[in-house]
Formats: C-alpha cells, sequence, structure tokens
C-alpha cells in the first residue's frame, strides 16, 4: 500500500522562507549620464553589464535620484533644463526650470527643493520639485559649480570655480551670509552623514579641504602625491563619504587613481588605478562597491570598497559624467 504525505500549508510557506533566504539579494541599478552621447546607460550591479541606453537631453552632466527612489533627475546642460525621468518606464515625464547650463545640483534632505548651480550666469537656481517652478535665486561667485545641502537642510553650498570660494547659503534666509576661501577651481562639495564638516575639492589647486560647519573655516587641506604621476595631473573633483565615516573617496581626474582617505585622521591610505579621467562617482545603498566614471575611457570603474581593490571595468558611452546607484 502506498501511503501519500501531504504537506501542511505552514510546512510549505517554512520552506518556501527558508528557500528564499538562500536567494541572493535583489540587485542594484546603476545609472551612468554620457555627456557626448545625450544618453544614459543602465548597468545590472549582479552582472555588471549594459542592460539598456536611452535617449536623454544634451549634454547630460549631474544626476541624483529623487528622495523616494521613483524618479531621476538629469541635468541637461545644453537643453538649459533638469530632465525627471520614471524609472518604471525609462520615460522622461517633464522638464524643471533649471537656470542657464545646469552642471552639478542637490537636493534637500526632505526631497522638495532641487539646488542648482547655473555656470553661465553665477546664480544658484532653488527649484520646488513638486510645483515645478523656481523657489528662488541666489547670486554667488563666478562660474557656480560644485553643490551641496547639509543633513538638516540649513545650509546649501556652493563652490565657484573662478572666485576660488565656498559660498553658504542660509537656506530660510534665501541668501549667501559668509564665504571661505579655499584653493584654485573647486569643483565638489561634500557633507558628512553628521553635517559637522563639508569637503571640497579643488581642481587646479591639487587639494582637497575639510571644512568645519560650525565656524565655516578650513580645518586640515589634504595634498594628493602618486608615484610615477606629475603633479598636474592631480585634479581632484568628486567625492564620496561612506555613512560610518571610515572612508573618503576622491576622484583625481587625469591621474587616473581614486584616492582613499581615512575620514577620521584625513591620512591618504592608498590610491586605486581607474580609467582615464575619473570624474564622479556613487556608492551602492549598501556601501559595498563604488562606482567611478572615467570620460576619456568612457567606462565605469567598479570596486570592492571594503578590499579597496577594482573588480571591474564597465563600458558605457562617451564621456560618461555623473552616476547613481537604485537599491
Amino acid at each position: 500500500m502506498t501511503i501519500r504525505r501531504t504537506l501542511l500549508p505552514s510546512v510549505i510557506l517554512g520552506a518556501s522562507l527558508l528557500a528564499g533566504c538562500a536567494l541572493p539579494a535583489l540587485a542594484d541599478t546603476v545609472y551612468v549620464s554620457n555627456e557626448k552621447d545625450n544618453t544614459l546607460s543602465i548597468i545590472d550591479s549582479a552582472t555588471l553589464e549594459v542592460t539598456d541606453t536611452v535617449k536623454v537631453g544634451r549634454r547630460p552632466r549631474g544626476i541624483t535620484l529623487s528622495a523616494d527612489g521613483s524618479q531621476l533627475y538629469i541635468c541637461a546642460s545644453d537643453d538649459d533644463a533638469v530632465q525627471v525621468m520614471d524609472l518604471k518606464t525609462r520615460q522622461i515625464i517633464h522638464n524643471l526650470p533649471s537656470g542657464k547650463d545646469p552642471e552639478q545640483f542637490a537636493l534637500s534632505p526632505d526631497g522638495k527643493l532641487l539646488f542648482i548651480a547655473n555656470e553661465d550666469n553665477n546664480v544658484v537656481t532653488v527649484v520646488d520639485v513638486v510645483a515645478r517652478k523656481v523657489a528662488f535665486q541666489v547670486d554667488v561667485g563666478v562660474e557656480p559649480e560644485g553643490m551641496a545641502v547639509s543633513p538638516d537642510g540649513k545650509w546649501a553650498v556652493n563652490t565657484s570655480e573662478t572666485t576660488n570660494m565656498v559660498h553658504w547659503i542660509d537656506v530660510e534666509k534665501q541668501a549667501v551670509v559668509d564665504n571661505t576661501l579655499v584653493d584654485a577651481r573647486p569643483r565638489y562639495s561634500r557633507f558628512t552623514k553628521d553635517g559637522r564638516q563639508l569637503w571640497v575639492t579643488s581642481e587646479v589647486g591639487g587639494t582637497l579641504a575639510i571644512i568645519d560647519t560650525a565656524s565655516r573655516q578650513v580645518q586640515k587641506t589634504i595634498r594628493f602625491k602618486i608615484k610615477g604621476v606629475a603633479q598636474d595631473r592631480i585634479q581632484p573633483v568628486g567625492i564620496r563619504l561612506t555613512a560610518d565615516g571610515r572612508y573618503a573617496f576622491v576622484a583625481l581626474g587625469p591621474a587616473n587613481h581614486v584616492a582613499v582617505v581615512d575620514a577620521k585622521t584625513f591620512e591618504v591610505k592608498d590610491y586605486l588605478l581607474v580609467g582615464r579621467r575619473v570624474w564622479q562617482m556613487a556608492l551602492s545603498p549598501d556601501e559595498k562597491r563604488l562606482y567611478a566614471t572615467n570620460g576619456v575611457s568612457g567606462d565605469v570603474s567598479v570596486i570592492d570598497v571594503e578590499a579597496l581593490k577594482v573588480l571591474k571595468s564597465v563600458k558605457v558611452g562617451r564621456y560618461p559624467w555623473g552616476v547613481a546607484v537604485k537599491g
């Protein structure tokens, strides 16, 4: 006689849960703006392959995710617009007013205001992304470039390439209330997670300034030196800081390296060889990987953060510029 055994629903559910635990985590999606191709490359982090290429506006540079991760904001610099892409359909659903030649921007912590650097007319345009209109504009220095917003939303900072300053915008007052002098051609700025420091790169000066937010004074200046690389090719641009306060990663432009800085001692720990003219970077949500765009070689370097090792280079479009990662 054959005995048939029927599994109870609870047993089936338990087995399913156990099987589910063994499955790998869902892959991240990496978005890369290609400045010369007017496209966006989309990379699957599991395979590290480009899965799609999407046409966008002219000369896309800075990109960032909306607060809920459903949309991507794209600086279409030559269209004088910030485009908004629906990430489900991968379609541009509307444009935001941006001022002339938007290049970099930063989103407020609540996701409601987008602070945009307008390089051609020396202003920062602040856009209400819900109302899709300009909330206010602030005059800053010559050739505004880098943008950052403090974690508490109190400060927005802009770096001006020709004035060589960090401009401190009091968001509530909607005005510049202080300036900090840094080295030549500041290109990028980033607040620490606790908001106590602002890190600023100076491309021509070849330095990284750590600024105390409370006093708005430079606390430390870091210089880089790579064996076999001419000093004038070391041009710091993009910065990424790990949430645990352990590392700062600094893209060194035509030096073709990413510097690894101890974020507590400010000592340079290592230089990682990547592609040609490394520009911007983004960390994965779990911060296990760092993605770096290499403009001249047209690829993205994938870095293992724990091992401090380059895993792979992924070929994308011409002159990749910005990068954003969605979990």
